[in-house]
């Protein structure tokens, strides 16, 4: 199964979960995607995905983008789960902090207000060793407008890596790496 995470002022609208959703369907994996809006609250959007997690009847992936990506790391070493991280989040405490205060989603055109006590709950979810980097695939873009894609490699060095030159924080390749993601996630047979 599929917990798909997305990013900061994002939904599950964003062009990867869509394209992902649409992948899995076109395969017969429909019913192993999972990819709802996350609260903005950092411990409220872990608590949704691990609603997710316990009630899945097969083994799950979480594949998380921006944000996701740190959510991602977090759930996958708290549960021993298999993470795909693209164009992670590394520091989020530190690179979300100039975000506190009123934001909008992208997608949804809601207003929302991002609070200091999140930049403490992400805080208090950094991962800052992964004990099975074996589990973990990142897939980053050098050209990443928002997110520093040398601090992706280096505190996911030891996992398998996928770096690409240019592109963007969107991860403009993305349609070409489902079918890996999907491997990975040990859903191609």
């Amino acid at each position: 199964m599929i917990v798909y995470l997305h990013g900061f002022r994002s939904s599950p609208q964003s062009n990867k979960a869509q394209r992902l959703k649409a992948h899995m369907e076109a395969r017969g994996l429909g019913h192993l995607f999972w990819c709802e809006q996350l609260p903005v609250s950092p411990r409220a959007a872990i608590a949704l995905a691990e609603i997710a997690i316990a009630a899945a009847m097969a083994p799950v992936t979480v594949v998380g983008s921006s944000l996701g990506g740190y959510y991602a790391t977090y759930l996958a070493q708290k549960h021993g789960l298999r993470a795909v991280l693209i164009n992670p989040a590394v520091v989020a405490h530190l690179s979300l902090a100039e975000f506190v205060g009123p934001q909008t989603n992208m997608y949804t055109g809601e207003t929302f207000e991002f609070r200091a006590e999140y930049i403490d709950a992400l805080r208090a979810m950094e991962v800052p060793r992964l004990s099975r980097p074996e589990e973990v695939l990142l897939l980053v873009e050098e050209g990443d407008e928002t997110l520093d894609y040398r601090q992706a490699v280096a505190k996911y060095a030891g996992c398998r890596q996928v770096l690409l030159p240019g592109g963007d924080h969107s991860f403009t390749r993305f349609a070409d790496f489902m079918d890996t993601i999907l491997d990975f996630a040990g859903l191609l047979k």
